[in-house]
């Protein structure tokens, strides 16, 4: 390349680079990757179940996940049992305070790093980049936030999720929490923001209201109503409106209504009254008149003669003169506002005294904030899922919200086992899963008063690793070693989560109704002798079966209750996806 081409070239990546700074808000993402995500490269994580936490109480009831262990290795896991399968998810990720209170890459980030920033906004891109792809296209993420990082978090989110996808950043009042002093002002709030993957069709922007029983004294069978305003309170003139024009008629004794149009469009008056219907006992009514203005009724005739006698009143004002009001009924709801007060300190910190006994982890979230956070999807079944779960103040909501409604929600809590600033022990072991298990068995309060517990099932797992050696090109020998330790990671995926049967051939789970079977080998005369065990039990089967490669096998052994796939190379698959490989 001459020294033209090369000073040609250099002009034009300066003015390329000028073009981004001019129209692109920029975020400096730490240089060196965390130690977890290049690990990621070597080795693939799975689950596996420690036995003695399972809380298994009744087919009927939801099934919970708790996994322990780096948040990272389980949102890996989870794009590849959970794709596209998450309703909700909460997080409370570390707010970069500078107080001990974020570690990146085993070391905690002081408040004098200069890096600090980048590093945090390395650390949650790698996370919110795997929880995206676990929301279902209707799905929403609540993220809370204090202001150390709201303004960067709400940048990234805007990068990952879509600045369109941005519904609300809501303030939370946390007063009763207590206050950070300042040289100036006093901080008594953080937030929470809330996006949705694409569509904002299952948020619930309505919150419960007590109905005002002064104000709502009818009644009919629809419900209790106010009566208020006048049927012709619309804003504009009937010269604007003018296919609203029409005269009512109504008849008090058989409760009846016709109309007639008697409004001259052109000249802008109403004709003679029918004296036909008024000898019959009908009442002519027509809209009224304000400071010399005709104003129109406030539908047009169709829906009148659909809806008058569910939502309409025919009455007579203070001067006798009938007329027609709206019902305006008592819904019980109204829009909820984006400032939000919450009781921390006893719907927090003294509630997970209460279960606990004794203090373990600092400033739990209240567990009236997080249910009004789930109450904000609409659907009662969802799957709710926190991967930064802490106290598990997300899980402990999900149980209550079901209990109050009937609901069918599930919940899954991710969390590592570290230890705890507020308490001994890993908060995973000793504060996390022992509430999840007092809320569900039942627990007797600081004044030994029992707590009635709130049945579900609760199966525990930890994260472990399989040496790939390689992603973008992995052994054969470790595919063997993925398919052998691929099984209750598999069984997650299928929501059949007992283990009923395990050999050096296959491994059998069953559960809700249905089977997962794993098979190791090549041997085409075992497999035939799974098959026939699998097909006695008469259940819908998924029947993962070893291959080099994929689709080998789906078109041979399918039938009606088996449903045949592959492993391990879609889960490879997703691990290099994830590495973007």
């Amino acid at each position: 390349m001459t020294d033209n081409n090369l000073q040609k070239k250099m002009a034009e990546l300066e003015a390329q680079i000028r073009k981004l700074k001019k129209n692109n808000l920029g975020l400096v993402f730490e240089d060196k990757q965390e130690d977890v995500v290049e690990q990621s490269k070597t080795q693939v994580p799975v689950l596996k179940e420690v036995i003695e936490n399972r809380l298994d109480l009744d087919e009927a009831y939801p099934n919970n996940l708790m996994i322990e262990g780096d948040n990272y290795l389980a949102l890996s896991v989870l794009n590849y049992t959970h794709k596209k399968s998450i309703d909700l998810i909460y997080i409370d990720p570390p707010y970069n305070t500078g107080s001990h209170d974020f570690i990146y890459n085993d070391k905690y980030v002081d408040l004098d790093d200069g890096f600090r920033h980048s590093k945090w906004l390395s650390f949650m891109y790698n996370r919110l980049r795997l929880a995206k792809d676990l929301l279902k296209d209707d799905g929403l993420i609540f993220i809370s936030i204090d202001d150390n990082e709201q303004a960067h978090l709400r940048v990234l989110c805007d990068k990952i999720f879509g600045e369109e996808n941005f519904v609300f950043q809501f303030v939370i009042d946390k007063t009763a929490q207590g206050a950070n002093q300042s040289a100036t002002f006093k901080q008594t709030h953080e937030y929470c923001l809330l996006y949705t993957k694409g569509t904002q069709d299952k948020i619930n922007s309505d919150t419960d209201t007590e109905t005002d029983n002064k104000k709502y004294k009818f009644r009919d069978e629809r419900g209790l109503y106010a009566i208020t305003n006048a049927f012709d309170s619309i804003n504009s003139p009937l010269s604007a409106n003018k296919n609203r024009g029409y005269t009512v008629y109504y008849n008090e004794k058989i409760g009846d209504a016709q109309i007639r149009d008697e409004y001259d469009r052109e000249k802008g008056i109403f004709g003679n009254f029918d004296q036909g219907l008024v000898k019959k006992g009908y009442t002519p009514i027509r809209p009224g008149t304000r400071k010399g203005i005709q104003y129109p009724w406030n539908w047009v005739s169709t829906r009148f003669l659909s809806d008058y006698k569910k939502d309409l009143v025919f009455m007579k004002n203070r001067k006798g003169k009938l007329g027609i009001y709206h019902k305006n009924r008592a819904t019980g709801k109204t829009k909820d506002t984006t400032l939000k007060r919450f009781d921390t300190r006893n719907f927090g910190n003294q509630m997970l005294v209460d279960i606990l006994g004794e203090k373990k982890f600092d400033y739990p979230k209240s567990l009236d904030m997080m249910k009004w956070v789930i109450s904000k999807h609409n659907n009662a079944s969802a799957t709710v899922l926190d991967f930064f779960a802490g106290s598990g103040t997300t899980g402990h909501a999900v149980l209550e919200m079901n209990k109050i409604d009937g609901g069918n929600r599930k919940f899954i809590l991710c969390t590592n086992n570290e230890n705890n600033n507020g308490g001994n022990g890993g908060i995973a072991e000793s504060v996390c899963y022992p509430r999840i298990k007092a809320v569900i068995n039942g627990y007797k309060n600081k004044k030994s008063e029992k707590v009635v517990g709130i049945p579900s099932n609760l199966f525990y797992y930890q994260t472990d690793l399989v040496d790939i050696e390689q992603i973008h090109k992995v052994p054969d020998e470790a595919k063997i070693r993925i398919t052998y330790e691929a099984g209750e990671m598999i069984a997650v995926r299928e929501d059949a989560l007992n283990e009923v049967e395990k050999n050096d051939w296959w491994q059998i789970f069953e559960g809700k109704g249905r089977l997962v079977a794993i098979y190791f080998k090549e041997d085409k005369a075992k497999l035939a002798e799974l098959i026939a065990k699998l097909e006695k039990k008469n259940l819908p089967t998924a029947l993962y079966i070893f291959s080099w490669g994929k689709n080998e096998y789906k078109g041979e052994y399918s039938s009606a209750n088996i449903r045949v796939e592959d492993i391990p190379e879609p889960i490879i698959e997703v691990y290099k996806e994830i590495n973007r490989i």
